[in-house]
């Protein structure tokens, strides 16, 4: 089968386009014919040497596809997805509605779960809350956008442009900031932030008493250390969320949590973003255009 192998940690050139022997299911196992294969930060971040559980190298990169199975079509979570065939274990595949296109599938549940468990598992949104999204032009951020809106909270973005900000006012936030001016305009009861680096301490800044940030990503840079004792002396609360932990240890919650994903979809109350398809051979240029910040929602491989 054709595949993208990484051999080398570093820039988009490192993603080579190559012939594989077809991947081999294990007891429980199947395999994907992959239609589409999400492209995560986590992505980058592994190209780059720089994930906090790098895998070993040479390595198919990749961990969210959408393929067809039996004539079944399916949406999973597996290793090795930037490439014609994927395995994964039959308990984990996931439906795609009839409605959706395989695009669509492998831009789903990596970005809604890493929002949706946070939201309502480890904080507690009361109505009319604020919940401040930040990158929320991007496939988490927007995600948490329509996730917030739909529980009933006021929902703040920050992005990068103006084009940025309008798309996340489209994905239903009520206003929109860039990262210079949110400080001074805006006060949250629940932060989402997938950027890290020194937006942390300025995100402190703006929360209430008894608010809460959540940490889900570091795209814009690893966090600095923080000293509990701002947090104590605020009344705030710091969470942190990694799925992928989650799965190994608490693969029951992530499996409730799809469901009620999955019933929000179909009911038409979310949907994903796809802002970019490439085919298979072009996944560099995919990166580059993810590393340069210039796309909205979920970038998405073709095979």
């Amino acid at each position: 089968m054709r595949a993208i192998l990484l051999r080398e940690t570093g820039g988009p050139e490192q993603l080579e386009l190559t012939d594989v022997p077809d991947p081999e299911p294990r007891d429980g196992e199947v395999v994907v014919q992959v239609r589409a294969a999400g492209i995560n930060f986590l992505d980058v971040l592994v190209r780059q040497g720089r994930y906090a559980q790098q895998p070993e190298l040479p390595t198919i990169p990749g961990t969210e596809i959408a393929g067809e199975v039996d004539g079944r079509r399916v949406i999973a979570l597996p290793d090795a997805g930037y490439a014609e065939l994927a395995v994964a274990r039959e308990e984990s595949l996931v439906p795609l509605p009839d409605s959706a296109s395989f695009e669509e599938g492998a831009s789903f549940l990596m970005t809604f779960l890493t929002a949706h468990i946070p939201l309502t598992r480890q904080v507690r949104l009361e109505p009319g809350a604020t919940v401040l999204v930040h990158a929320a032009a991007g496939g988490v951020g927007s995600a948490a956008v329509q996730l917030a809106k739909h529980m009933g909270a006021r929902v703040v973005a920050t992005a990068s442009t103006d084009e940025k900000r309008a798309f996340a006012l489209e994905q239903g936030a009520d206003e929109a900031y860039s990262y210079e001016d949110f400080v001074e305009a805006v006060r949250a009861d629940v932060i989402i932030d997938p950027v890290g680096g020194d937006l942390v301490a300025q995100s402190l800044k703006v929360l209430e008493p008894l608010g809460a940030l959540v940490l889900v990503g570091y795209a814009g840079g690893f966090w600095e250390e923080l000293n509990p004792a701002l947090l104590v002396g605020r009344n705030l609360s710091l969470h942190g969320f990694y799925l992928g932990r989650l799965m190994r240890h608490r693969p029951e919650v992530v499996q409730q949590a799809t469901r009620e994903l999955m019933a929000l979809w179909e009911q038409g109350a979310v949907r994903p973003v796809v802002g970019a398809t490439f085919p298979l051979e072009q996944a560099a240029d995919a990166h580059r255009l993810i590393e340069e910040r210039k796309h909205v929602g979920k970038v998405v491989l073709v095979p």
